[in-house]
């Protein structure tokens, strides 16, 4: 069965996208990550997606905001990684820092020289050709 995840490309009106970097005692700590989570029991992938955006960046915005863009399938160790990504451009509050070390904005193609989670890496592409 895999195991789910949502994430966001948040983008600002320069095109920036935002990334968190994973704070330490996390694994893959120090990695460069979309924000997100996992959806609790029963919850629905973009009611999730509200959800850790508030938790994590301190955001609000809503589930009708979240573009569907594109998915990663990846081995994770005894489980298997399933990934949904959407584009997220309306939002309010400033984002923050509240479970990441840091938070940057950057165009999209300078993804490419982030470390980031192997999930995470395929998606950069196909938001480059989005954005």
């Amino acid at each position: 069965m895999p195991f789910l995840v949502v994430a966001a490309a948040m983008v600002d009106a320069d095109g920036r996208v935002l990334v968190q970097r994973r704070p330490p005692g996390k694994p893959m700590a120090g990695l460069w990550e979309f924000p997100g989570g996992k959806p609790e029991a029963g919850e629905m992938p973009e009611a999730a997606l509200v959800r850790e955006l508030r938790e994590e960046l301190g955001i609000e915005t809503e589930a009708s905001c979240l573009a569907p863009a594109t998915f990663a399938s990846e081995p994770l160790g005894e489980k298997h990684l399933l990934l949904l990504l959407y584009v997220l451009r309306k939002w309010r509050g400033v984002p923050r820092a509240l479970h990441a070390s840091e938070l940057q904005w950057l165009p999209a193609p300078a993804l490419f020289s982030l470390d980031m989670p192997p999930a995470d890496r395929p998606l950069i592409g196909m938001l480059d050709a989005l954005i």
